[in-house]
């Protein structure tokens, strides 16, 4: 294979390949193709060195704001927030929501605030949290004479 000096220079500043190809206008498959002709070492998505922890792996892409809550500024499947660690992709929610609850959510997760794509973890509930405020609301309108 025949290496160009430009992708070359690029591979060895750890440029990004995405980066590499929309400058010089080559495919991802070509920089890539470079990469290992040269026996560069493997790289790391995303750049830098890789997160220890699925934990750091979501604060390496959690904003928090002044008013509570948590933008993303990571991976998206469509809208969803994904952490990516180990070869494995989590929903941001589900980190966000171990992270502050102490556990793993039981059941689906639901945003409770208005922020679309906030990731704080004491904006999602899980079943258990559902329930428990149902059972709040039935107490509450049971004392004050509301109807729940």
């Amino acid at each position: 294979m025949k290496i160009r000096a430009d992708i070359a220079e690029l591979l060895r500043a750890e440029v990004s390949h995405l980066h590499i190809a929309r400058q010089l206008h080559v495919s991802r498959k070509t920089v890539s193709a470079t990469h290992h002709a040269l026996d560069l070492p493997p790289r790391v998505r995303g750049g830098g060195a890789p997160h220890a922890t699925i934990e750091d792996a979501y604060r390496a892409h959690a904003e928090a704001g002044d008013d509570g809550h948590v933008r993303w500024t990571g991976y998206l499947d469509g809208t969803l927030p994904i952490v990516c660690h180990g070869g494995r992709r989590t929903p941001a929610p589900r980190v966000a929501f171990r992270l502050h609850h102490g556990r793993d959510p039981e059941g689906r997760l639901t945003r409770t605030c208005d922020m679309p794509g906030c990731v704080a973890g004491a904006h999602y509930a899980d079943r258990p949290l559902r329930e428990a405020n149902r059972r709040a609301d039935k107490a509450f309108a049971a004392i004050f004479g509301l109807s729940a």
